[in-house]
């Protein structure tokens, strides 16, 4: 059994990486135009069946908050790197779409960030220490995903 120190140790640690690790990611990213919340919003819709999401969807699976989903695609419609569909299926939902200088963008940014997330990240563990990040976090997730669906 944990005790109450460790199980705040671990959550403070959780805290305290994504305190030193985001803003170096974010400085990374400043060379390639795209902002973090940019990038993250583009890498999901890209990776989304047809390239949309739903902004409902979008908001699900986004790393920013569900309430600056909306502004970011504004922000990036503006730009001309997303669109938004209205949903055949539903006229009250909207899809974002990537367009393909979104596509474009986002490949070019891809190695920078990718790149650093191994200096700022993953190059401080051993192969066994990701997979247990991995499957921990992920063990939080689904849970929390399932508890926000009930």
């Amino acid at each position: 059994m944990t005790s109450p120190d460790d199980r705040i140790a671990a959550w403070a640690a959780v805290l305290r990486a994504q305190a030193a690790v985001m803003p170096r990611l974010e400085r990374a990213l400043q060379r390639t135009g795209l902002p973090l919340t940019w990038y993250d919003v583009l890498l999901v819709v890209n990776a989304a069946p047809d390239r949309r999401l739903t902004m409902s969807e979008l908001g699900r699976q986004a790393v920013v908050s569900r309430e600056r989903v909306s502004r970011v695609v504004t922000e990036l419609e503006r730009e001309g790197l997303v669109e938004r569909r209205a949903n055949p299926d539903d006229g009250r939902s909207s899809y974002a779409a990537i367009t393909a200088e979104g596509r474009r963008r986002l490949r070019a940014a891809a190695p920078v960030y990718l790149g650093a997330v191994d200096t700022h990240f993953l190059d401080h563990l051993k192969p066994a220490e990701i997979a247990a990040v991995t499957a921990a976090l992920e063990k939080v997730v689904a849970a929390e995903e399932q508890s926000a669906s009930r």
